[in-house]
């Protein structure tokens, strides 16, 4: 649902003013945005054309026994109440298939969006394998790609010195290929 709620949002705009290019649309969002921004830019490729993402999820499958938010792979996989901290278990073959629909990995092969991919590499809550996987893949496709890495900064990418960083790489980024 948040992924069309995206989509609607950027068609309303669009369609409301008539001044704003829509080849010059783009998307940058961290954690869950990074999330939605990978659903978007696999999903509609030809509405968004390049994307920002900091610590996204991006393979629920893969991210799911790795990270102090369980709940939320559950949740997001198979809806509000799916999840009981009483019983919990590594998910089986059927739930991991789920799950990797639920990704934006299982749009990867549609997307064309030049992707900016920045982690920190003491995360906790999104691993940061999870952001690697998608660049590599992306590289893999020949999509333009950016991988930005910050050794000591977690999850919100907030020291000083990377925020900075952070930002100054995605106004370029976007500049570069909006």
């Amino acid at each position: 649902l948040d992924v069309k709620d995206c989509v609607h949002a950027t068609e309303h705009v669009l369609d409301f003013f008539p001044n704003i290019d829509p080849e010059r649309v783009g998307f940058c969002g961290g954690s869950h945005g990074g999330y939605l921004a990978g659903h978007c830019i696999g999903q509609y490729p030809e509405l968004f054309k390049v994307a920002a993402m900091r610590n996204p999820v991006t393979n629920i499958a893969t991210m799911t026994t790795a990270t102090d938010i369980v709940d939320w792979c559950a949740i997001e996989t198979f809806g509000v109440g799916s999840y009981d901290w009483e019983k919990y278990r590594g998910p089986d073959r059927e739930e991991l298939g789920a799950m990797w629909d639920a990704s934006p990995i299982a749009h990867i092969n549609n997307v064309k969006a030049p992707t900016l991919v920045a982690l920190g590499m003491s995360d906790r809550r999104v691993p940061p394998s999870q952001g690697l996987e998608y660049y590599h893949s992306l590289r893999s496709k020949g999509i333009a790609t950016k991988l930005l890495v910050y050794e000591r900064d977690d999850h919100a990418i907030d020291r000083v010195v990377s925020e900075a960083d952070h930002w100054i790489n995605i106004k370029r980024w976007f500049d570069e290929h909006l």
